[in-house]
């Protein structure tokens, strides 16, 4: 456990060494949750850190033409 100063405009800085086993990285979104008792950050996958899950069987830009086609189709 580290301990971070919370600055006049309620930032915290995440310390290095919990950015680096998490992943995270300048940009990335968060969730801050109130749990009652404390406070909890989950961090918020984005959509390029998913393909990985099927890796070798999509590629980026294929899934993301076909998401921009269904997208075209869906519109009324």
């Amino acid at each position: 456990m580290e301990d971070v100063l919370v600055t006049r405009k309620g930032q915290i800085t995440v310390p290095i060494a919990l950015r680096r086993k998490y992943g995270i990285k300048e940009g990335m979104k968060i969730t801050v949750e109130d749990s009652g008792s404390k406070i909890v950050l989950n961090i918020i996958p984005r959509f390029e850190d998913l393909i990985g899950i099927d890796a070798e069987k999509k590629d980026i830009k294929t899934t993301i033409e076909k998401l921009d086609k269904m997208r075209s189709e869906d519109r009324y």
